[in-house]
């Protein structure tokens, strides 16, 4: 039986963030305490030039993440379009979250934070078990 899929949505200044996190089995070692996974963001954005994450595993602690553009790439979209990409995460527990904004750019030079929903990692019961 398939987990069901989950997407996370906000929207800030009619800018709509979508999220669609999975577990990696194949690229996880729960008897290491490593669990991995993937994510995948869609937006319609002016042009997205920063990224900040706020990584929390299940045991509370924070990681932070800034830098440049997402994936290598600072977009720019035309009103409409939409940016999907797919990036991963790992984790030394089988859950935790993620949060964070995004730096927009304006084609009139205005620089304003969107949000990235709150979304949840969690390891689906039956990989947790480890053989």
């Amino acid at each position: 039986m398939d987990a069901v899929k989950t997407a996370y949505r906000a929207v800030t200044r009619q800018i709509e963030v979508k999220v669609m996190p999975r577990f990696l089995p194949d690229r996880s070692s729960p008897e290491n305490g490593y669990f991995f996974w993937a994510y995948t963001i869609t937006l319609t954005i002016v042009q997205l030039k920063t990224r900040h994450w706020r990584i929390t595993d299940a045991q509370g602690r924070l990681q932070e993440v800034r830098g440049p553009g997402v994936v290598g790439e600072e977009p720019v979209l035309k009103p409409g379009e939409n940016f999907e990409y797919t990036s991963g995460v790992p984790l030394p527990t089988p859950s935790g979250f993620m949060t964070g904004t995004y730096g927009m750019l304006t084609t009139t030079g205005e620089t304003f934070d969107i949000a990235i929903p709150a979304f949840s990692l969690d390891v689906p019961q039956k990989a947790r078990t480890i053989n």
